[in-house]
């Protein structure tokens, strides 16, 4: 087979490319950012390349003593770039971790003008619509009029490790977020943003209770269609961590169905959005949380955490693809239907899957590593074609694995001479259709 790997970046240092939503909308740009790892929030630009010039243009430098990271952009001009801040001058207490982060985003007209996207409010009465913590991997709706991200609460992270709970958010634009300020580290924001998952310290065992949740992705270009024919317009999926009968965690799919107007996004349910200085602030009263996979009677139960992934569903909002072991410990991707019920295994091999994946926009096949290599997978058929070089050093991360908007492309990143380095390659649909090259 020819080799259709391209190299589009060269610098000497990593290159480090989100999940989801790392293409400009013409499918002309790769955003990125320039962590030394994955793990060590040190970067100080946003950059972005071309694929077909190979040249590279900051998208936004941070002031000093500022780090940023984990860039997404929208999918529908205007072009706007989405990713986490750090605190500005950080100090012993007040420095980047999981609770001390907000989101900003930067639109391609003005680049060096961040906008804070969630309020932070410490101190109570605490504010609607704003958060009391971290928020992590912005990513727009696939219209682009809204944000998902994870969040980690600092109140709840003070009162011990077991009330430390990962959630699910949603940034609105309501309206922008004004705070009474009574502490040096508050501050407002442009967008109204609510939890939207429900998650306790001390699952019941055996229930529908989860502790934590996380990797969420929008279901569809326009939600789903329900099963009385009705749209679902908005939706995300993620991964909540259940207990099963005997106390052991498995993680399983869950749902969370989001209101259609903006006002109903600030109409508490069963607590205040914003929380009390005990409790987690409370999804909406219109936000309704289900579990669609019961996974706990498997030889191998729960969605599969390595290799880490996120939830993506099909453009139609259809299916909702996850990774999950088969029996024989094999890492295989699956398909459950919004409306939850049967689980359709896509992958069956002695290969496991071995990254993060994205669907084609036609929703016909999902890319992601499998034995070293890029590859595509008819999702229909289960059948695998390998579009670059088996490696078994240097193979391609397992971080993200993303098509194009145009769907000719794929965008991951692979390590050369000690640094990662982007790579895209090409789609080959005509050698994929004869089944030439199949894992």
């Amino acid at each position: 087979m020819k080799e259709t790997e391209k190299q589009v970046t060269y610098t000497p240092c990593n290159h480090q490319l989100t999940n989801v939503n790392v293409w400009t909308p013409d499918s002309q740009w790769l955003v990125y950012d320039v962590r030394p790892s994955g793990a060590s929030f040190t970067g100080e630009t946003i950059e972005r390349v071309n694929v077909e010039t190979c040249e590279v243009e900051v998208v936004y430098q941070a002031e000093p003593e500022s780090f940023v990271g984990v860039v997404t952009v929208s999918p529908a001009e205007p072009v706007r770039y989405a990713f986490i801040h750090s605190p500005e001058k950080p100090d012993a207490q007040w420095h980047y971790d999981f609770h001390c982060r907000r989101g900003v985003i930067v639109s391609e007209s003005d680049r060096k003008r961040a906008v804070t996207l969630d309020a932070m409010d410490i101190t109570p009465p605490f504010t609607p619509g704003a958060l009391r913590g971290g928020s992590h991997v912005h990513v727009f709706s696939p219209d682009g009029s809204r944000l998902s991200f994870t969040y980690n609460d600092r109140l709840m992270h003070e009162r011990g490790a077991e009330f430390d709970q990962r959630n699910v958010g949603v940034a609105v634009p309501l309206h922008p977020v004004s705070v009474d300020k009574q502490h040096p580290r508050e501050y407002d924001g442009s967008h109204f943003c609510v939890l939207v998952s429900q998650t306790t310290a001390h699952p019941e065992p055996g229930s529908d209770e989860i502790s934590r949740a996380y990797e969420e992705g929008w279901i569809g270009r326009e939600g789903y269609v329900k099963a009385d024919g009705s749209r679902q317009r908005w939706a995300l999926a993620f991964i909540g961590d259940t207990r099963d009968e005997g106390g052991e965690k498995v993680p399983e799919v869950f749902i969370v169905d989001l209101p259609p107007a903006l006002d109903d996004y600030a109409k508490p349910g069963i607590g205040p959005l914003a929380g009390t200085p005990d409790a987690m602030p409370s999804p909406p009263a219109s936000v309704t949380q289900r579990r669609l996979t019961h996974t706990a009677d498997r030889r191998f139960p729960g969605v599969a955490t390595v290799p880490r992934h996120w939830l993506r569903s099909s453009p139609d909002g259809s299916k909702i693809a996850f990774l999950m072991k088969d029996d024989s410990g094999v890492v295989q991707v699956w398909l459950v239907s919004p409306q939850g019920g049967e689980l359709k295994q896509v992958t069956d091999g002695e290969f496991g899957v071995q990254s993060a994946f994205t669907w084609s926009p036609d929703g016909r096949s999902l890319a992601f590593v499998m034995d070293g290599s890029v590859v595509l997978c008819d999702v229909n058929s289960g059948v695998v074609t390998r579009l670059t070089e088996k490696r078994a050093e240097n193979h391609p991360c397992p971080d993200a694995v993303v098509f194009s908007p145009n769907g000719k492309y794929i965008a991951y990143m692979r390590e050369v001479d000690g640094f990662t380095q982007l790579f895209i390659t090409g789609t080959e649909i005509e050698r994929w259709e004869t089944g030439e090259c199949v894992v």
